[in-house]
């Protein structure tokens, strides 16, 4: 007889319903469904209380940062429909990111909450952090591909999007 441990068992830590990897499978988005979550509230407020950001000229303001990046950008046919009207379009990403976040957060149609924060770090990715060299300091492209993941699995677990699931079982 050997003594040791035993390596044909899998050891269950939720109820029988898998193992402790299967329950580490389920809950591994949430960490990065909080972190993107919180990072977009605070970003729509943080744009929303800024009174220099909601202007369309002056130091600071979303209507220099337009024009500033103009010339750099991916696409500067959306910079230039931005400079159109650029307190909307800073009142538009600033609200975007608001019902983002919350969304994303509550797990309230959160496959598409999370495709809304992808298109708003594409668009930010295009225009404003395009000529970013080398490409990995531009923070845009990263929370891009951070939204990708939510976008393909959406919000399944602590979610209003699971609560209403179960009620219509």
């Amino acid at each position: 007889m050997t003594h040791g441990l035993r390596m044909d068992t899998r050891t269950s830590y939720v109820e029988r319903r898998g193992t402790w990897r299967d329950s580490a499978a389920r809950y591994a988005l949430l960490p990065l469904r909080v972190f993107l979550g919180v990072t977009f509230v605070y970003a729509g407020l943080d744009k929303l209380t800024d009174s220099a950001f909601m202007r369309a000229t002056g130091s600071g303001s979303i209507g220099e940062t337009m024009r500033a990046v103009r010339d750099s950008s991916a696409v500067p046919a959306l910079v230039d429909l931005a400079l159109k009207s650029p307190v909307g379009f800073g009142y538009a990403i600033a609200l975007g990111e608001l019902v983002v976040g919350v969304g994303v957060l509550l797990g309230l149609l959160g496959r598409l909450a999370a495709l809304g924060g992808a298109l708003i770090s594409l668009s930010l990715w295009l225009t404003v952090s395009w000529s970013s060299t080398p490409y990995y300091y531009g923070n845009d492209l990263a929370y891009l591909m951070a939204w990708l993941p939510l976008v393909l699995a959406g919000t399944p677990m602590f979610s209003l999007d699971a609560l209403l699931r179960e009620r219509r079982r």
